[in-house]
């Protein structure tokens, strides 16, 4: 008998202490990642137009962070940094494709190199989490590379994967505009007129139902709202007859937000119908700022594609049963590398894979406690063309060369064609419109120093050599810095 006993023992002193960890101190994770969805196209972030029940319900239960901030101004940068909790410099992907977007003839410099693909040496937060014992899904967008590259979503820590794909090119079955198969993993088959985004939720619903036996983490990466701006005929004719506003009145896209939320509502209702929401973490965020083309972020300046507050500035839910406080807000800034190393925290990950991120915890917020103050900051050395038709734009690119410093409540802006700089207090000219470089010099001098001894700190590529087929004047507005209130293409 006391021989049994010890075997016993031997063999649970050698089962890892995350075993025991678990269903006590490591919570589920269910990260909802939305695609394009600007700072105020809630409507409990003023919108009179779209509709969002459920999100604003989360809103009530949970902390809104005020000044949240994606990494990048669009998708590919975004998400790259948030997996790997690292500045774009760190990894190397700034846009998706080519860098050197748009007419060669308008740009005054040659881009640095613009990877596409996240090396499969980086530790991604899927990996830690599955490496602490979590089961690990991601639903929908990925884009950081395909298969056969080592650095597609299961190679990069995600044991279940339905989507993984870079984008669609339909949101109705088969999710291709030619008709043909569908791109898209896990989904092989469906009915005439699917939508993608409820598609995606009936996954993140077969997800949970499976997955209930130890911790999970979900990255539930809706399409919504990136192009096509395609939505339900009946929900497009439900907005076409209510009154819009000079910022939110496309029917098709504020359709294809509440296809969004509806799904958000219901994989919140399966929690709570599996009794797994008191024991979920929950967050909503977006990759970018919303596209210029089709919404504004008013009085943000700017939109996707841009370094301005309506291109990075986003919207930021956390809801964390026994933690956060029910209706709650924070103003303190946190930016996408800040979730790497919340989430470790939060699944207790004392020993992770990877300890070397740029980013701050940011899980004594969701506490109510404060956190040190530090500066944030932003590196797109290249080029991102402007919207086809956006009278509103008039230089030829949303995004020319740039860095960015978030410090206390001044931001900063380096533009690298002419050498200028813009400076502006957020707090007080949130829509970034009176420039105090000239009239502040002291500042301006401090914020610059601190964003070069960062360029030198992570290594951020310069963009130097001039573009022997730049001809200044050939558009309108060609030569000049970003334009205030553009929108975008696909990227």
């Amino acid at each position: 008998m006391q021989r049994t006993i010890l075997k016993i023992a031997v063999l649970l002193s050698l089962l890892p202490a995350c075993a025991f960890a678990q269903a006590k101190d490591q919570p589920n994770i269910l990260f909802i990642l939305v695609d394009d969805w600007g700072w105020t196209d809630l409507s409990s972030a003023g919108s009179k137009y779209y509709e969002t029940p459920n999100i604003d319900r989360l809103r009530k239960e949970g902390m809104w962070f005020s000044q949240a901030y994606s990494v990048g101004p669009n998708c590919a940068p975004s998400r790259a940094s948030l997996m790997t909790g690292k500045y774009t410099p760190r990894h190397g992907i700034y846009t998706v494709g080519n860098a050197d977007r748009g007419n060669s003839v308008d740009r005054k410099l040659i881009p640095v190199e613009n990877n596409t693909v996240l090396n499969p040496s980086f530790v991604t937060i899927a990996e830690e989490l599955k490496n602490a014992g979590y089961s690990t899904g991601l639903i929908g967008k990925w884009q950081l590379g395909g298969k056969g590259k080592g650095a597609d979503a299961h190679a990069q820590g995600f044991e279940h994967v339905v989507g993984g794909t870079g984008g669609t090119s339909a949101y109705f079955y088969p999710y291709n505009k030619d008709g043909k198969a569908s791109p898209h993993e896990g989904i092989t088959s469906g009915q005439e007129g699917e939508y993608l985004t409820d598609r995606l939720t009936d996954e993140a619903l077969k997800f949970l139902n499976n997955h209930q036996q130890k911790p999970f983490f979900l990255y539930l990466s809706y399409f919504a709202v990136h192009t096509p701006i395609e939505a339900k005929a009946d929900i497009i004719s439900k907005y076409k007859s209510k009154k819009g506003d000079a910022y939110h009145y496309n029917p098709v896209y504020a359709a294809m937000i509440q296809s969004a939320d509806e799904g958000i509502g219901r994989v919140l209702k399966q929690l709570d119908a599996l009794n797994l929401a008191e024991h979920t973490l929950v967050v909503f965020f977006s990759d970018n700022g919303g596209m210029g083309a089709v919404t504004a972020q008013h009085p943000l300046r700017g939109s996707k594609g841009m370094l301005y507050e309506g291109g990075v500035r986003v919207p930021l839910i956390v809801k964390w049963p026994g933690k956060t406080r029910a209706g709650s807000q924070t103003d303190t800034p946190v930016i996408g590398v800040d979730f790497y190393p919340t989430l470790l925290e939060v699944a207790h990950i004392q020993k992770p894979l990877n300890a070397n991120v740029d980013g701050q915890s940011f899980a004594p917020l969701l506490a109510g406690k404060t956190a040190a103050q530090r500066d944030i900051f932003w590196h797109f050395p290249a080029y991102l063309e402007a919207y086809k038709g956006d009278e509103r734009n008039k230089d030829a690119f949303r995004t020319r060369p740039a860095s960015t410093i978030r410090s206390g409540d001044f931001k900063l802006h380096q533009f690298y064609e002419d050498g200028h700089v813009e400076l502006y207090n957020i707090r007080a000219d949130i829509g970034e419109t009176k420039d105090l470089a000239e009239s502040n010099p002291g500042k301006t001098k401090e914020l610059k120093e601190k964003l070069e001894a960062w360029k030198r700190k992570t290594n951020a590529p310069v963009p130097t050599r001039l573009n022997p087929e730049y001809a200044p004047g050939s558009t309108p507005g060609g030569a000049s810095s970003p334009g205030a209130r553009g929108g975008a293409s696909e990227e």
